[in-house]
């Protein structure tokens, strides 16, 4: 049984492990209470797979927060976001991204709806649209994808937001050679980054790609 204060300890040694972010305490307790809530709705709309306490610091926040150093600032779009990763983690760890977080599945986007409410995370806003057809006013900084099946879907349905200045990350298991080798034209590879998650066995690696005008 996790209480309270093994699950906060066990998000800062996993920070502290992590060697990125250097969370305040109000960040911290904001992100289990994002973590509490993802328990509670978890029960009736079954928004993740990971139902373990521990294993959701590990397998979402720790991993979500891995990939800090390379997002940077601005406008953040977080496409396929599911129960709201990792763009709800990244909203919390910097209140200077503006996130936003789409997904077409209803019941999610309420669910982070009522997270932004509780969490008062006025940095982030919940869309329900398909990628494809998703048609903002203002453009991204960067596009983010934790979810996506392959990278050449994740051009293909991204491409219609993409600047000359925005990029895309990746979030990924395995090397993914194939896939790379696979990509579209006038795609560029800026770099491959292997990810150390705390407490995390399988291999993790962020992408991070531009599209060539």
């Amino acid at each position: 049984m996790w209480s309270a204060e093994t699950l906060a300890e066990s998000l800062s040694v996993g920070l502290a492990e992590l060697g990125g972010p250097g969370l305040t305490e109000q960040q911290q307790a904001t992100l289990l209470g994002y973590l509490a809530l993802l328990q509670r709705w978890n029960r009736t709309y079954n928004l993740t797979a990971i139902k373990e306490p521990g294993r959701m610091i590990t397998g979402h926040l720790l991993d979500s927060l891995a990939i800090l150093p390379w997002v940077g600032e601005g406008r953040l779009l977080d496409a396929g976001t599911g129960a709201g990763l990792p763009g709800v983690p990244l909203a919390v760890a910097n209140p200077r991204l503006d996130v936003t977080l789409l997904d077409s599945a209803g019941k999610k986007i309420r669910f982070l709806n009522h997270v932004r409410r509780e969490l008062q995370l006025g940095n982030m806003t919940p869309v329900q649209e398909r990628l494809e057809s998703f048609m903002p006013e203002l453009g991204f900084d960067v596009v983010v994808s934790r979810a996506f099946a392959d990278l050449a879907s994740f051009i293909r349905a991204a491409v219609h937001l993409l600047g000359p200045t925005t990029r895309l990350l990746a979030m990924k298991g395995r090397y993914p050679d194939a896939e790379l080798r696979e990509l579209p034209d006038g795609v560029r590879v800026q770099s491959v980054e292997e990810l150390s998650v705390p407490g995390l066995q399988q291999e993790r690696h962020l992408v991070i790609m531009s599209v060539i005008a």
